[in-house]
């Protein structure tokens, strides 16, 4: 008879250090690492996305980073299918497997499957679309506002791609978009055991702000340079991308670029913890806990 199989999975808001503890904890339990990060699959973004350094990808086997291009359309429920296929190969071998990312969609998709929502028209989508271009996403973001209030305060706002879906739903349904999420999942072949890492908001932002200048020294703006021409594509829909880009079509000064890339990551970082505060199954710890108290939490579950 096959073990228990637990999935860790580590969430919390951006910078605030879910990449080192996972590493540790692969490193401990001698497992490999999922990630549930939603542009770190993309090669094109490795500065602007934060992803592991050399070394830290040399000391544990990880999964879904750089394995796809900015071109490929991915989404949400390719990514659910792979992970899940990619569980079952490493469980194989392994009864503990550790996932780690901010992207609280795709985590919700491996742990509890996706939710279902019924077909609209393309038409919708269209007018959508054409109100983004010709009136910006200020007022796409104001309609969402006033049809699902529940979805504007948690979905990633800054994201067209994600208010234009939340919207067709909410106008082609006639109900909120957030009335077709959290209802009974798929049923997994593993047991998940959820960890989050938070301090305080002040700390959290500060982090966001140090990284933001990090990335810039790291060259983020050269890494942006070639990308701008594609920046229609939905991959490229990203904070640290999408102002630099308004600065390259000299619409902002670099100045500016940088101080609104801090503000939408804070603005981002605050949606992650209102995504994450909502599940009553994570286990919070201060972001500076010692690694030993996750390893004898993780114990105490399995």
């Amino acid at each position: 008879m096959l073990k228990k199989k637990y999935l860790i999975s580590i969430v919390g808001p951006t910078a605030i250090g879910k990449t080192s503890l996972s590493i540790q904890l692969a490193q401990h339990f001698k497992t490999e690492i999922i990630s549930c990060d939603s542009r770190q699959f993309y090669k094109e973004m490795a500065i602007g996305t934060a992803v592991p350094d050399p070394d830290e990808l040399a000391a544990v086997t990880h999964h879904f980073i750089h394995n796809r291009s900015i071109h490929e359309t991915y989404n949400v429920g390719q990514y659910e299918r792979d992970a899940l296929k990619k569980l079952d190969e490493i469980f194989y071998n392994h009864d503990i497997v550790i996932m780690v990312g901010g992207s609280g969609l795709y985590v919700d998709a491996v742990l509890k499957g996706l939710d279902y929502f019924p077909d609209v028209s393309q038409d919708i989508r269209q007018k959508l679309n054409n109100e983004l271009e010709l009136n910006g996403l200020k007022s796409l973001q104001d309609r969402l506002k006033q049809l699902d209030i529940e979805s504007y305060n948690t979905i990633e706002i800054e994201n067209p791609h994600r208010v234009i879906r939340a919207l067709e739903i909410s106008i082609g349904t006639e109900k909120p978009y957030s009335y077709f999420k959290n209802k009974p999942k798929a049923v997994r072949n593993f047991t998940p055991i959820k960890i989050g890492l938070t301090a305080d908001r002040e700390i959290i932002y500060n982090r966001i702000n140090d990284r933001v200048n990090l990335m810039m020294e790291k060259g983020l703006l050269e890494e942006a340079k070639p990308l701008a021409q594609n920046k229609h594509l939905n991959s490229l829909q990203t904070v640290g991308y999408r102002e630099l880009f308004q600065f390259l079509n000299d619409e902002i000064t670099l100045e500016h670029a940088i101080s609104e890339i801090k503000k939408n990551t804070r603005r981002f970082a605050k949606r992650q913890i209102t995504w994450f505060k909502k599940d009553t199954e994570i286990e919070w710890f201060h972001f500076q806990e010692k690694t030993n108290s996750f390893i004898h939490y993780i114990n105490s579950k399995l």
